[in-house]
């Protein structure tokens, strides 16, 4: 018998601290920003600002959970923020009180029950989402061309049904259910929050122990070879659409809770935090690659940028400017790390 050589171990170098710093930049920067800012500026570190940081990371979270499955796959969802808008209208639609003195915008259904505004939402978000995942997969249009399209249509149907008007007076339980919580001493859990944990709880189970997940990472690893092995990479690609356009009308039914009112407005640019939140927390735009708790990561992290910048008296015009270059310093940064494991 021929004598089996035996193979030594592959040492496979540690990234040095200097790539670790520069590939982790923007968490480091936003950690001693925090420091800053808890030191510097007064009710910081206060619970009624841990709820509200609580209570919005929460909806950019269900949202960036949406976006996740897009972006593994190497695709993306510029109709997100849309969504997120029309199906907040919708929910203030429904939830509108019938004898609001403010007038009324559809008498026949408002003061619907919460759980039929909450069905309407979902059947909206799923609807877009089909759309999306159609025309992505069957059509093959460019998921950045498809969903720019949907956007637009997306924006002006929300201009009709909200007939560019603000929609208040909402039921009264609702918005009681956006602005409370339990509490525990003086702190306040918000109960958004832990619908969004639910969610996030789901999604872990999806992505790690479900055909679904494993689909999903094969497809953004590499579409042909998954084709290939088995994966119908069409269902997939409409799936994945689908359950974000529900992830996207879960956080726009949740937003208008939290406001209190909807506007055509809702959502605007919520797609781009939630890319950019997704991206910082490990989701590569390469594909194949992102995990829930790397989701939840960046957008605590997104989120707590824009809360210093607020307590630091930055201008929302240049606290615009910095989310924009916190944005492609992301991506940037995620290019530079694929590229250095290739």
């Amino acid at each position: 018998m021929a004598k089996i050589k035996k193979v030594k171990n592959v040492h496979i170098p540690k990234p040095s601290f200097k790539e670790w710093f520069i590939e982790n930049a923007l968490i480091v920067v936003i950690i001693l920003m925090v420091i800053y800012t808890a030191y510097s500026a007064n009710n910081f570190l206060s619970f009624n600002n841990l709820k509200n940081i609580l209570a919005n990371v929460s909806v950019r979270f269900i949202i960036a959970l949406g976006i996740s499955g897009p972006l593994i796959i190497r695709g993306t969802d510029l109709s997100a923020g849309r969504i997120v808008g029309i199906t907040a209208v919708v929910s203030a639609v429904f939830l509108q009180r019938a004898d609001a003195s403010s007038g009324v915008l559809y008498p026949s259904i408002a003061g619907s029950p919460i759980v039929i505004a909450l069905l309407a939402a979902l059947g909206v978000g799923l609807l877009f989402g089909f759309i999306n995942g159609m025309v992505i997969s069957r059509l093959n249009v460019p998921p950045f061309i498809a969903t720019l399209g949907t956007q637009i249509a997306i924006y002006g149907l929300n201009m009709m049904v909200s007939k560019n008007a603000p929609i208040g007076s909402l039921n009264q339980a609702y918005t009681r259910f956006g602005a409370q919580g339990f509490k525990f001493g003086q702190l306040q859990i918000p109960y958004l929050t832990i619908i969004a944990i639910a969610a996030g709880i789901f999604m872990l189970i999806l992505y790690r122990h479900t055909i679904y997940g494993k689909q999903m990472y094969a497809i953004g690893g590499n579409e042909i070879a998954a084709e290939v092995s088995g994966v119908n990479t069409k269902r997939s690609k409409l799936l994945i659409y689908c359950l974000a356009g529900l992830m996207y009308a879960l956080a726009g039914f949740l937003l208008t809770a939290k406001t209190g009112s909807a506007a055509v407005s809702a959502g605007t640019g919520y797609e781009l935090e939630a890319i950019a939140a997704a991206t910082i927390g490990g989701v590569s735009t390469s594909g194949g690659v992102g995990t829930v708790p790397g989701v939840l990561i960046g957008v605590l992290v997104f989120e707590l940028l824009k809360t210093c910048l607020q307590f630091l008296g930055i201008t929302p015009e240049m606290t615009n400017v910095f989310q924009g270059l916190v944005i492609v310093v992301a991506v940037a940064l995620d290019i530079r790390k694929t590229m250095r494991k290739k």
